[in-house]
């Protein structure tokens, strides 16, 4: 039994032994219900739905055969229920929960490929159904986690096959596709005990190759390290450490931090579609929590991955500062998280099963060495400003202390010192304290247990330790502050987290010697003085507000900001000794009597309520008993009106004595009243004694005249009812179990725990008594029943000739049976349902619950219905005005009809508070401390008995609220259908706070009892289509309409259905804006979350059905939806909208006729024309869900003979032919569908229809219907920008694609005429049109297209490719790529006229072209190719590939830029795709005249002629611009001319070269062309800095795209090369820009260059130290700095003894003679620069090295210039980053070392 319902109260406790048979019984009638013949009962298995998740959120013990049975038919609805959304949305999540719950009990066996086919046929088909997107996106939500559940129980080969599947996917990595299959590999690839076998060294090797296919983007990262972690974790078989060096490197390059100034994230990352991205996403944005969970499980004894990972955080540590904060922020704190959760996870899964993985289990080295590394990155971010990122922190020290306590205690200590230490910081002061308190349950369990670790050297550090806690406690009084909230609840949370820990609190024992003070008991008075002097000095932050909305706590920042303060006093006052209380006590009742504090009611409230929950009877002796009677004797003094009961009304005061209450007065009988109201929650049966005093308060209260006082008295009887019959546990916060190893800390429990202990901790319970229950009926009668019989008699007899009087008296009247309802609760029986039938069943039981002992009866609250009934009609006839009254009442219907929903309220409002929970109170389960693990968490025992309460108080909501719901065999209670009508009333007020809870409470029981749905739809529609309803009526009805219930009961119901439709689209008649807008709204969301329809509408839709009542419903709306009846354009388009709606629900049934399908086609295609522009919109998206791929498609040769011509004629050809072929019917449509597209600039995202700029948002929403989840085009990333923006649609193209499709030869004769009027107009938007017609027929693959083809289209496009006009370049290459675009999901398959098409482009232009023709037809190539898909390209594109390489290569010196950089863009894709295909050659044996083609594609005489050419251009251009400076003279003979022009050629030649580096690395396509890029880095540094502006801009665009590469293996040395020989360049500029490059490039590959690698290009950067340029000297000094941070230790310790050794024998020698040395300044210049690099390398740490290292740096201060201000920067430099922490630090400087300092800092009085 889970723990919490074995510590239920045992009235409770006892039920719940029922459950197990009850669930038993749910799934036999979920058995009985499912039917597989027939998909509609899934409808009727739905209802059950809500009832397993009880048992499940019941935590109930079910047998598990029955929980198998049920997920094995769940699985089966699931997967019979196809089309039905919303059912597989239900199903799907209630799986996934049992699944989750009981994975490691059942025995199960999924298949993978039904729940694939379902994703795929719900959200990647090319039609989808009518759904909503809300639906949708839950819907696959749904299935996604379905699928990650059943992952661990695919069958044995699972992982191959799916494998396999989505290989084919990921040949193409410039396609769409390969983003989907890396998803869906993520997805579904189980590892599994079963699969296990399928992962092994040839796999990973594939993995990651894909992985490295595409750069640069973070979604593909994220797909590749989940996949991998996983594998990581599961098979411990496999062995890593070949591939670590590797791995390291992507994980290092995963995080997006700015390396040396560079910018911070990747200048050009690969594009992924909007809904892929949608569809998996990440919900971090670095895959940091795969990349900690691999590093954790790659640490093994012996492995070499502590040593990369140590080296890794050397990295990534400086980013964690709080000066070097930004957006890489987020996902290093998830790192750190991660990393510790992980690790937490990994040593509890050892110590629970050691036998099973000793070989890899970590042992005491190993865990040293990981917090060691762990704790770099936590010093960093203690005191970081980002919120997260410190309490990250906290936590993760908290974790990290039960594991290596020896390690990361002394390290909490000193930064608690430290922070108080430093002044100048307050907000470090908080995140100590939290810290402290985090880790204050392994302080003390180091210190105390009596198992003592034999490293813990004698008594010292133990008392360090203590003196911590007794420190951090004793300035935690200082700490509790009115004026800084965050730093007061940080105190109460130490306070709280360190006394939880403690068994008891007591003077007497030695053993808490912790206490700095005296004694504990001295703390306590110093504890108790601050906290009243606290309470004092508070400001409420909001004006009491007045009226009924006040609650007794509108508290201020202690009681709103979290629960500590709160848990802080119960713990405390819950844990003192008997002596100590009783001193506690004396001062609070004290401080409670003699001050009023109006503005702390809930804190002093919540002060006593602490007292009475500890000691009842003493602290109500004390406390409770002086204020009642001091409130008595004060309300005596007080006016009274006689309304509040008890004694006849006829003591009513004349109206002349009416003298009022003074404010003073009132406000002290208020705050007593309150406070009181708080303390007793808990009291129980010590009040008893007290009873008629409690009677006689309550009873005066109501009868003050002051609404205020009545208010308070409310409060009082509540909470005086509650405590004493609910049941509450009692001695919560007492301490049972002391801790075996140190006996004076409690012991904290799991709620794992083994059966043997739970029955030790039994909690105690109030379980009312019978005195107890007597004063509640008591009670009951005086203030429910006298006052309903009191609101009977002012309705029915009229006994106030007053209206003043009447409204006080109905006032106090109903506010007397509010607060008495809202005090019992559920404990009030509810009312009895009436069977349907005669025979009187027993009441059905699924769960336990009940928040306490049962009082009154079921005909009190029936009666209580009655009275409430006739009063409120009384209301609405006279009173409907006044908002107290109504709102009362309503709080009274809702107590009486939802039975249970308060204390539902109560408890999803105290789940808010355990959001909060914090790791100060949480055990983790491995603990090394005390060498106890356990299970789970542990927590201490008042924690979890808060949690038990809760779950009771959730039970008792939800025990009754299902049984009438799912059997049909009740009715609901007759006194239900009289509130129902008066909230349906109400709801329609014109008050709007009224019409608000009047809706609320109607909804609840609309839920609750589903059959009174259809009268409440019928009535409300009505509304909407009644002619003079006024605007509140309407606002009304929307609100309930547009709820879920109604919209989940309009998918099942005809009658309700149809009256909605109709009632929505014939309510235009509303004028008033709100009104409208409601509507519109309502109509939006029925849209979003439209499921479909059940078959019974169909069928009553089908007028074909004999007596149908609504089949007229479709002719009606289908004339509303013409232009011609005179609606607003808005209905007209809604009326459109819901024919397209029902078009689409009618196509998934199939025994439904046809004709309503073809007559709507035909409507949408007419509306193309239409002249309301948003209708045309939906047209479009309209026909592209309708026409699917029809008869005159050609097909493949095997397809022919089966369906040779036999449907040709189809009824739908035969209904568009007759439209279209109407006189100018197309011209007409081109002409209105020209408007559309609006050619503004700025407008570049594709794909929303064009309605961005003439519409509002509302009239967006209501366009936006159609959410194109279909798969978008373009299908290949679009990143070329000399294409720019284009306008081209692609969902018109599809129209003209489908008609095509649909009826043949004739769409193409009736386009021919207007296509060439169109294509030639002077207008952009009409040659767009004429684009996308164009697009759409070419690429239809019609029989009868190539005719066509050759007759006219071809001459048609050569006229487009010769045109002149330049504006609409961007709409003809779009219609040219959707042309040749590939068919198919990975866009493999070839449309009939790509070649003919690729032809006519590349078919050589007349040599009279002007430049504008040959960069279209470039354009249009361009656009072309991105298209083709490479593994498989037949020869003859092959051929076509390496023929325009030759020519491009030949014209790369082009005198127009445009064409240059068109011919860079054209040859990077051309020779990836080479490569591409290359790679895939073994896969695809060979065709005809394969081979010669291959051995013409090895021989890449591109690559050799381009890299010949370019190390020639680079050194003319050198030259060149040598020549240029030194000739200046006027003569320039003939031949210098000459060679000038061929560097001018060379220019253009490098540009061009240029722009295909550039273009190769923002397509992603870079890792194909590796080794060419690499052997063009030459230029790239050497062109930084040239004469010509043009080639050195697009030098540095290269340059800073080849920052963020990262080079292969095999690449490498070529690069290595290419830097050491341009550092020793002649030229200066190119040493500096090497440098720069240097520093990003060692960044980058630290963990794959080999040693011999580095030591070469230390010794280069060491080697410029001394260069003869001053500014090449600096920066190696800089670099260096750098390359010392960068984890190679051993290079950094050997230069930096070199460096102080030179730099020391240059002084000495500079001592010796005063005469200047031999030595030039460059040298000195560099021996100072190296101390530079050494000091600024460490920013923020202070290794034993240092100090000598600054010292000596600071004597060259006297040096001539370039030195002098070297040294003075560094020297400031070094004092700004460590002065956070100079106070400690400067003790590692001897006295005469901080003079030298002093003299050379010019600020040295700051830091004296």
């Amino acid at each position: 039994m889970h723990l919490y319902n074995g510590w239920l109260p045992p009235p409770v406790a006892e039920e719940t032994k029922k459950e197990k048979e009850s669930f038993a019984r749910v799934v036999r009638c979920v058995k009985e219900l499912h039917r597989p013949d027939d998909p509609e009962s899934v409808y009727a298995t739905l209802k059950w739905i809500s009832v397993i998740e009880l048992f499940v959120r019941a935590k109930s013990e079910l047998a598990v055969e029955d929980v198998s049975e049920l997920v094995e038919i769940g699985l089966q609805i699931f997967h019979s229920s196809e089309n039905k959304l919303y059912a597989q949305v239900r199903w799907g999540n209630v799986l996934v929960r049992l699944i989750n719950k009981y994975r490691k009990k059942l025995s199960l066996k999924v298949q993978w490929r039904p729940l694939y086919d379902t994703l795929i046929h719900a959200h990647y088909s090319r039609t989808p159904g009518p759904e909503g997107w809300r639906l949708r996106q839950r819907h696959f939500e749904a299935v996604i986690s379905l699928i990650r559940s059943c992952k661990r129980f695919f069958p044995e080969g699972a992982a191959s096959e799916i494998w396999s599947e989505f290989m084919s996917l990921l040949e193409n990595p410039w396609h769409n596709s390969s983003f989907e299959g890396a998803g869906f590999v993520r997805l579904f690839l189980p590892t599994n005990p079963e699969n296990q076998d399928f992962f092994s060294e040839k796999w990973i090797k594939t993995c990651l190759e894909l992985w490295d296919s595409i750069p640069n983007c973070q979604f593909w990262n994220g797909q590749w390290t989940a996949v991998l972690a996983r594998v990581i974790k599961h098979c411990s078989f496999i062995d890593w450490e070949s591939y670590l060096p590797m791995l390291f490197s992507r994980f290092l390059n995963i995080f997006e931090v700015p390396v040396a100034n560079g910018s911070g994230s990747y200048p050009f990352s690969v594009n992924v579609p909007r809904n892929t991205r949608f569809l998996f996403s990440n919900r971090t944005a670095a895959p940091s929590k795969s990349i900690a969970k691999s590093i954790v499980y790659f640490l093994k004894p012996g492995s070499s991955a502590h040593e990369q990972f140590k080296k890794l955080v050397n990295l990534l540590e400086q980013y964690y500062h709080p000066s070097n904060g930004g957006r890489w922020t987020y996902s290093l704190e998830g790192f750190l998280l991660h990393l510790v959760i992980a690790f937490q996870k990994r040593l509890q899964r050892e110590q629970q099963d050691p036998d099973s993985l000793s070989a890899v289990c970590l042992g005491k080295p190993e865990r040293i060495a990981f917090v060691d590394v762990v704790l770099k990155l936590i010093d960093r971010g203690q005191y970081s400003k980002n919120e997260h990122l410190s309490s990250t922190v906290a936590a993760a020290t908290s974790i990290l202390s039960y594991v290596e306590p020896s390690l990361v205690l002394p390290f909490v200590a000193s930064r608690f010192h430290l922070a108080l230490e430093t002044t100048t910081a307050t907000h470090q002061l908080k995140t100590a304290m939290m810290s402290v308190a985090f880790a204050g349950r392994s302080i003390l369990q180091s210190s105390m247990s009596s198992a003592k670790a034999p490293d813990i050297d004698g008594d010292v550090d133990d008392r360090m330790f203590l003196d911590l806690i007794g420190i951090s406690l004793s300035n935690a009084l200082l700490g509790m502050d009115a004026n800084d909230p965050p730093k007061t609840l940080a105190t109460m949370q130490l306070i709280g987290s360190i006394f939880s820990n403690m068994a008891v609190l007591d003077d007497s024992s030695d053993d808490l010697s912790f206490m700095t003070m005296a004694s504990f008991s001295q703390w306590l008075d110093e504890f108790l003085c601050r906290l009243i002097a606290l309470l004092q000095h508070l400001e409420p932050n909001s004006v009491i507000n007045e009226g009924l909305s006040s609650s007794a706590t509108s508290g201020t920042f202690l009681v709103e900001d979290g629960p500590y303060y709160y848990c802080m006093l119960e713990i405390l006052l819950g844990r003192l000794s008997g002596p100590l209380y009783s001193q506690a006590l004396k001062k609070i009742s004290k401080f409670v009597q003699t001050n009023i504090l109006p503005g702390a009611i809930a804190e002093v409230g919540l002060l006593c309520c602490a007292c009475v929950h500890s000691n009842p009877e003493e602290a109500v002796a004390q406390i409770v008993g002086p204020m009642l009677l001091a409130v008595i004797s004060s309300l005596k003094e007080i006016p009274v009106t006689g309304y509040g009961g008890k004694g006849s009304p006829t003591l009513v005061s004349n109206k002349q004595d009416k003298h009022s209450l003074s404010p003073a007065l009132e406000t002290a009988i208020d705050y007593q009243l309150k406070v009181l109201s708080v303390a007793i929650t808990y009291a129980g049966s010590s009040l008893l004694q007290y009873k008629d005093h409690l009677i006689e308060a309550i009873s005066s209260a109501f009868n003050s005249s002051s609404w205020k006082v009545n208010g308070a008295g409310d409060h009082l009887l509540r909470s005086l009812l509650g405590s004493l019959i609910l049941y509450y546990p009692i001695d919560q916060y007492k301490c049972l179990s002391r801790h075996p190893a140190a006996p004076i800390l409690e012991e904290w429990i799991s709620t794992k725990a083994s059966s043997e202990d739970e029955q030790v901790t039994h909690t105690r319970w109030h379980v009312p008594t019978k005195e107890e229950i007597q004063f509640a009926n008591e009670l009951l009668d005086l203030h429910l029943q006298s006052a309903s019989d009191d609101l009977l008699r002012i309705c029915q007899s009229n006994i106030h000739s007053d209206a003043g009087d009447e409204k006080t008296h109905l006032k106090v009247t109903l506010l007397r049976i509010d607060s008495t309802l809202q005090g019992v609760l559920s404990c009030l029986p509810n009312f009895r349902p009436s069977p349907r039938h005669d025979m009187v069943e027993d009441l059905p039981f699924f769960i336990a619950g009940a928040s306490g002992s049962c009082v009154g009866s079921a005909e009190i609250r029936e009666k209580t219905a009655e009275t409430i009934h006739a009063a409120c009609k009384y209301l609405l006839e006279k009173k409907s005005d006044d908002s107290i009254l109504l709102i009362l009442i309503i709080r009274v219907m809702d107590a009486l009809g939802n039975y249970g929903s308060l204390e539902y309220d109560e408890w999803s409002n105290h789940r808010q508070a355990w959001k909060l929970e914090s790791a100060a109170i949480v055990e983790p389960p491995a603990n090394f401390i005390t060498e106890f693990h356990s299970k789970g968490k542990r927590r201490p025992r008042w924690a979890l008995i808060d949690k038990a309460y809760m779950h009771n108080t959730w039970r008792s909501s939800q025990s009754s609220y299902h049984l009438f719901r799912t059997s049909g065999n009740f009715s609901p209670p007759e006194h239900l259908t009289l509130l129902v009508d008066d909230l349906l009333t109400l709801c329609l007020h014109n008050y709007e706070t009224v019409r608000l809870l009047a809706g609320k409470s109607l909804l609840k029981l609309l839920k609750r009892w589903p059959s009174f749905l259809s009268k409440c739809v019928l009535s409300l529609t009505e509304n909407l289509r009644n002619q003079d309803a006024p605007e509140n009526v309407v606002l009304g009805s929307c609100a309930i309409l547009s709820s879920q219930s109604v919209l989940k009961h309009l998918t099942t119901d005809p009658k309700s259905f149809s009256s909605f439709l109709l009632g929505i689209l014939s309510s235009s008649h509303h004028e008033s804006m709100k009104a409208q807008k409601a509507i519109i709204e309502l109509f939006v969301k029925y849209n979003i979350h439209f499921g479909g329809l059940s078959r019974n509408i169909l069928r009553s839709l089908d007028s074909h059905v004999e007596g149908s009542t609504s089949g007229d419903l479709v002719s009606q709306i289908g004339s509303m939806s013409f232009d011609s009846s005179s609606l607003h354009w808005r209905y007209n388009l809604m009326a459109n909208r819901v024919l397209l709606l029902l078009a689409m629900s009618c196509r998934i049934d199939p025994s439904f006729s046809f004709k309503i399908l073809d007559e709507t086609a035909g409507h949408f295609l007419k509306n193309l024309k239409s002249q309301l522009p948003q209708t045309r919109i939906l047209a479009i998206s309209a026909l592209n869900t309708l026409l699917k791929e029809s008869p005159h498609k050609m097909r493949s040769k095997d397809q022919l003979s089966a369906s040779s011509q036999e449907n040709a004629n189809s009824s739908l050809d035969l209904a568009l032919s007759q439209i279209f072929q109407e006189e100018g019917f197309f011209r007409e449509t081109f002409e209105s569908l020209s408007h559309i597209h609006i050619t503004d600039t700025d407008n570049s995202s594709r794909g929303n229809h064009g309605s961005s700029s003439f519409q509002s948002m509302t009239d967006k929403s209501i366009t936006r219907f159609y959410f194109e989840f279909s798969a978008t085009w373009p299908r290949t990333p679009s990143w070329i920008s000399l294409l720019g923006g284009d306008i081209f649609y692609p969902s018109f193209a599809r129209i003209f694609k489908r008609l095509a499709q649909e009826c043949g030869v004739p769409v193409l004769l009736a386009l021919k005429s207007p296509l060439e009027e169109f294509s030639n107009a002077k207008e952009r938007p009409k040659q767009c049109v004429a684009a996308e017609a164009l697009a759409g027929l070419l690429h239809s693959d019609v029989n009868g297209l190539v005719s066509e083809w050759n007759s006219w289209m071809m001459v048609q496009l050569q006229n487009v490719i010769l045109g002149q006009s330049v504006e609409s370049i961007p709409e003809w290459a779009a219609c040219i790529r959707y042309a040749v675009t590939g068919k198919g999901k990975q866009g493999t398959k070839i449309p009939v006229m790509r070649q003919q098409i690729l032809d006519c482009i590349v078919a050589p232009l007349p040599s009279t072209a002007t430049t504008t023709v040959v960069a279209k037809r470039y354009a249009f190539l361009s656009a072309a190719l991105i298209e083709l898909s490479p593994p498989k390209m037949p020869v003859s594109e092959v051929k076509l590939h390496i023929l325009l390489l030759d020519e491009l290569v030949c014209n790369m010196s082009h005198s127009s830029a445009q064409i240059r950089e068109a011919i860079g863009v054209i040859i990077s894709v051309l020779s990836s795709n080479i490569r591409l295909r290359m790679s895939y050659r073994q896969e695809y044996p060979s065709e005809e005249g394969r081979t010669d083609v291959d051995s013409r594609l090895e021989e890449e005489n591109w690559f050799k002629l381009i890299s010949t050419r370019a190390s020639e251009a680079v050194t003319n251009i050198q030259q060149a611009s040598i020549s240029d400076s030194v000739d200046t003279s006027a003569d320039v003979d003939m031949e210098n001319a000459q060679s000038n022009g061929d560097s001018q050629d060379d220019v253009k030649w490098m540009e061009t070269l240029f722009h295909f580096i550039i273009s190769s690395f923002k397509s992603g396509r870079s890792s194909y062309l590796l080794d060419v890029i690499a052997g063009f880095l030459y230029p790239v540094i050497s062109l930084q800095e040239t004469s010509h502006k043009d080639l050195s801009t697009l030098a540095k665009a290269a340059f800073e795209l080849m920052k963020w590469r990262v080079f292969s293996e095999s690449d490498l040395q070529k690069v290595v090369g290419v830097i050491l020989s341009s550092a020793d360049d002649s030229n200066w500029r190119i040493r500096s820009s090497t440098l720069t490059y240097l520093r990003t490039f060692m960044y980058r590959h630290t963990f794959i260059l080999t040693h011999e690698e580095k030591q070469k290009i230390w010794k280069t950067v060491e080697k410029l130290l001394v260069d003869s340029q001053v500014e090449v000297r600096e920066h190696a000094a800089a670099v260096l700095a750098g390359l010392m941070k960068g984890g190679d230790e051993d290079f950094a310790a050997d230069f930096r003894d070199r460096s102080y050794a030179a730099a020391n024998s240059i002084q000495k020698k500079r001592n010796r003679r005063k005469s200047s040395s031999t030595q030039s300044i460059a040298e000195v210049h560099g021996a100072v620069l190296g101390l530079v690099a050494s000091v600024l390398s460490v920013p923020y740490d202070m290794p034993s090295w240092l100090p000598d290292h600054v010292t000596l740096l600071a004597r060259f201060a006297s040096e001539p210039t370039p030195i002098k201000s070297t040294v003075t920067k560094a020297v400031a430099e070094f004092r700004r980053t460590h002065a956070d922490t100079w106070n400690i630090q400067k003790d590692s400087f001897t006295e005469e070392q901080l003079e030298i300092l002093a003299d050379t800092s010019s600020s040295s009085s700051y830091f004296a």
